[in-house]
């Protein structure tokens, strides 16, 4: 299923905005998450931190939870938009990347910010199983 570049877009500013909800006190690192769900439906979340820090949850599984919650364990994400406030580079890490998978299309595209060799800073958007090729998964 091919995404438009509007479509992305479209993602990608909700990514942004999301992250203007994120709690983040201790990091200062706000980042946003916004799914497309196979629907049509785009869902967003934002990084809440917590004074452990281990108890902390990045946007991106804080914007599956609720699509799951707001929609049932059969969502699937057609797309993935992540974008912070702090203009680093930044790839969901690796448990977001897990989490992710369970639920992702095996054509499911993610954008994410980057910084490329030439320096410049955009938006990396590659196929999500490229980011982690051997998930877990049920058989």
């Amino acid at each position: 299923m091919s995404l438009t570049s509007e479509e992305l877009q479209l993602l990608q500013r909700a990514a942004t905005q999301a992250a203007e909800n994120a709690y983040a006190p201790y990091s200062k690192f706000r980042v946003g998450a916004a799914l497309l769900l196979d629907d049509g439906t785009p869902v967003t979340g934002c990084n809440v931190e917590n004074a452990s820090y281990g108890l902390t949850i990045c946007a991106e599984r804080s914007a599956l939870v609720r699509a799951v919650s707001e929609k049932g364990p059969q969502v699937r994400i057609r797309a993935i938009a992540v974008d912070n406030l702090n203009g680093a580079a930044s790839a969901p890490c690796g448990a977001c990347r897990q989490v992710l998978s369970e639920f992702a299309q095996d054509d499911a595209v993610i954008s994410f910010p980057a910084v490329f060799a030439t320096g410049e800073r955009g938006f990396e958007n590659r196929p999500f199983f490229d980011l982690l090729p051997f998930s877990f998964k049920l058989a």
